[in-house]
């Protein structure tokens, strides 16, 4: 288990990041982030999980567990699904989860049985999934509370096949990829949880909350916290700490109906991704820009455009027999290009994290409908991204998202009946 564990208490540290050539004061475990600008309001549960394509908060926690070794076949079906039916319960009332001085004293005494650990026979499984419902009659909750909380939970490779349960179509392990270094510790997991907030209180006291309910069934395996950078233009899409927007060419709302979504479900991919920022901040701007493929002041392509235009990596200049390609042919935008992939997209909510002076990087988080369209463009990126040279691997994981609780079936029901 990674030293970060989950159970570990959270710390207040200050970085000092040279971001792209601009000194970056970051806290790692921000308390009091704001919200982008013009977020809309909280909403509450929905057909699907919300955290996907929900305005993306200010802080981020993931969590990974792994199930008792001791629990296989119907037995560890059972016991998870009590856990998933204490955690849809404890959601479904989000601002008495994140709220950071709750503690067991200030809790029912015993009445509840969502207040307690699962046990593995499923005993203490409850109903209460039937107070789920849909405030605005989105297909997803944009959040609730103040600090905009959200819960995203997705089941490992590895699950399916100790439980018996089916296996979702699309999930299985990442294969290796060159360059990587993984630390086995800040990989993998049986259940993965991302939690979103405006403020790192409120994941910290969720993750809390629902590492007590999994009781002995889920065992914490890794943890990563992220953040949102200050961003210099006052909001708009989030930059990382190279200093250029991560998110771009993000898909919008019809895209995700076909390239994220399948049915009320999709599939995450997590990347912890080590970035060497002093030495990228080193190099002119221009430089910068020929590696990423895009503009670092207005994230848009560089022979021209809005922030939002798609790349044309196939456009030349008009000098010499054809000229050169305007997008360097090593660029990152050109590996990663949906051109390559038939106009398949991924929907990346990404954040960076800042582990320590020698430790930071991209917590790379992206949506989609078969984590085969990343195998593909991280092949890509491999053997011909510039910016490679600059980002390392160390962490990884992959999980079916699970669709979300609805009345009278808590999240789970479809996989574990």
């Amino acid at each position: 288990m990674a030293k970060n564990a989950v159970f570990d208490a959270p710390t207040r540290r200050r970085v000092l990041i040279a971001g792209a050539g601009v000194g970056l004061t970051v806290t790692a475990c921000s308390r009091d982030a704001d919200p982008p600008q013009g977020a809309p309001g909280p909403g509450r549960h929905g057909v699907r999980q919300a955290g996907v394509t929900t305005p993306q908060q200010a802080t981020a926690l993931l969590l990974a567990y792994d199930l008792d070794p001791e629990l296989r076949g119907a037995a560890g079906a059972r016991a998870l699904k009590a856990v998933l039916a204490a955690w849809t319960h404890a959601l479904a009332e989000p601002d008495s989860l994140v709220a950071p001085e709750a503690d067991e004293a200030d809790e029912p005494d015993g009445s509840d049985e969502s207040s307690e650990p699962a046990g593995p026979d499923g005993s203490s499984e409850s109903d209460e999934s039937d107070e789920l419902d849909r405030s605005d009659g989105s297909d997803e909750s944009n959040g609730s509370g103040a600090a905009r909380f959200t819960a995203t939970v997705g089941i490992g490779p590895r699950l399916p096949g100790r439980l018996g349960v089916p296996v979702p179509a699309a999930l299985r392990e990442l294969p290796p990829f060159p360059g990587e270094r993984l630390d086995p510790a800040r990989c993998g997991g049986d259940v993965l949880v991302q939690l979103c907030a405006d403020s790192a209180d409120a994941t910290e006291a969720a993750a809390a909350t629902l590492t007590r309910l999994a009781g002995d069934t889920l065992r914490p395996r890794w943890r990563q916290a992220g953040f949102l950078p200050p961003s210099p233009d006052g909001g708009g899409t989030p930059r990382d700490l190279l200093g250029f927007k991560n998110g771009s060419a993000n898909p919008t709302a019809e895209e995700c109906e076909r390239w994220v979504w399948t049915g009320d479900a999709t599939y995450l991919v997590v990347r912890r991704v080590h970035l060497s920022v002093e030495d990228f901040a080193r190099l002119p701007v221009h430089r910068q820009e020929e590696i990423i493929g895009r503009r670092r002041e207005t994230g848009g392509p560089l022979d021209g455009g809005p922030e939002h235009a798609d790349v044309d990596i196939h456009a030349r200049t008009a000098q010499g027999g054809g000229g050169r390609y305007v997008t360097p042919p090593h660029s990152h935008v050109r590996a990663a290009s949906p051109s390559l992939d038939a106009g398949a997209r991924m929907l990346r909510r990404g954040y960076s994290y800042a582990d320590g002076p020698t430790d930071q990087g991209l917590l790379f988080l992206a949506f989609m409908r078969d984590p085969a369209l990343f195998t593909r463009v991280q092949r890509r990126m491999a053997a011909r991204d510039e910016l490679s040279r600059f980002s390392e691997a160390r962490g990884s994981a992959v999980a079916y998202v699970l669709p979300g609780a609805r009345p009278g079936r808590p999240l789970g029901a479809e996989l574990l009946g």
